[in-house]
């Protein structure tokens, strides 16, 4: 869930995007969601090289769509297929490096495609949290931007900004939810590391591409970027876990478990989910779409040694 290090190999050229339009397809009812998966932490490596903590798929299953894990060392030609077989991306929390692992390369390659197809036309969204999120101002700003926002194991209200109003990710929220996450600590922090309001707004690339739709104040003093969406595209990256509120318990961590925290993680799945409608990418065969899917793997009972409950492991 925290931050160590950053990327330097996936930067890519922005200038003169084209702004995403309403797709002309009709809404895929069989929304398929990527999830990619991640390298674990040594005292999980028993189980696997890799993991999706469980949280994820389930907060995604819960949004109305199907889960895809997206597993490392692939080539080239095998991720443009799975990209073309799938409607929308997660990027999850986690420690790892971003600047050597596989984890960001592949990100890298999945953000590169999306762009592409987004300039095209064709529908393509992405999400990250936290780690993710993180990944993805990298990737947008070409730079490490980031710094000590230390907001571990704490709960926050949003500072909204004047643009949440006007957003996609928040405008069809219901206002008495909207107000909630504006006064109650609904959002889960745990992270080291984040993008202050100062470095964002003063990037030309990032504050081109992504509208702040709110910020929160760290442990440290430093105001810090905790939601975005993109101005031209599908994007959206989050610092803190929306997934912990509905499938994550245990009691050493601060998940916030009250009904409008609640609410907030179903709104937000189901918004995720929702752009994924838009995207027309489809498997060419329906048993190939079957054997993609996470319901082939089993998760592991981890609670004993880890904050998650489950986890798949690859």
């Amino acid at each position: 869930m925290g931050f160590s290090a950053l990327l330097c190999a996936c930067v890519v050229a922005l200038c003169g995007a084209a702004p995403f339009t309403q797709s002309n397809e009709p809404d895929n009812d069989r929304p398929i969601i990527g999830i990619l998966a991640q390298e674990v932490d040594d005292y999980m490596k028993k189980f696997g090289e890799t993991y999706i903590p469980s949280s994820y798929v389930k907060y995604i299953e819960s949004g109305g769509a199907r889960v895809v894990a997206i597993r490392l060392n692939q080539s080239f030609a095998e991720h443009e297929k799975i990209f073309r077989s799938i409607n929308g991306l997660l990027l999850i929390g986690g420690s790892v490096n971003l600047e050597t692992s596989d984890f960001a390369h592949t990100a890298g390659i999945y953000f590169r495609l999306a762009l592409k197809a987004n300039n095209e036309g064709d529908y393509f969204p992405i999400w990250g949290t936290c780690l993710g999120f993180q990944l993805l101002t990298v990737l947008v700003a070409g730079q490490n931007l980031l710094s000590k926002t230390t907001a571990e194991n704490v709960t926050y209200p949003l500072n909204f900004t004047s643009e949440a109003s006007s957003s996609r990710m928040f405008t069809n929220f219901p206002s008495d939810v909207r107000k909630a996450l504006s006064q109650e600590p609904l959002t889960a922090n745990f992270h080291h590391y984040g993008v202050t309001k100062e470095a964002f707004m003063g990037n030309e690339k990032l504050n081109g591409f992504f509208s702040v739709l709110s910020t929160n104040i760290a442990q440290n003093g430093l105001e810090f970027v905790s939601t975005v969406e993109g101005r031209k595209y599908p994007f959206y990256g989050v610092q803190w876990h929306p997934e912990v509120s509905r499938f994550q318990w245990d009691p050493r961590y601060n998940f916030p478990h009250s009904s409008n925290a609640v609410r907030v993680s179903s709104l937000l799945a189901e918004f995720f989910v929702n752009e994924g409608r838009r995207s027309s990418h489809h498997f060419s065969e329906a048993a190939e779409e079957s054997s993609a899917l996470i319901y082939n793997y089993n998760p592991v009972y981890v609670a004993n040694i880890s904050a998650y409950e489950q986890s798949y492991f690859f």
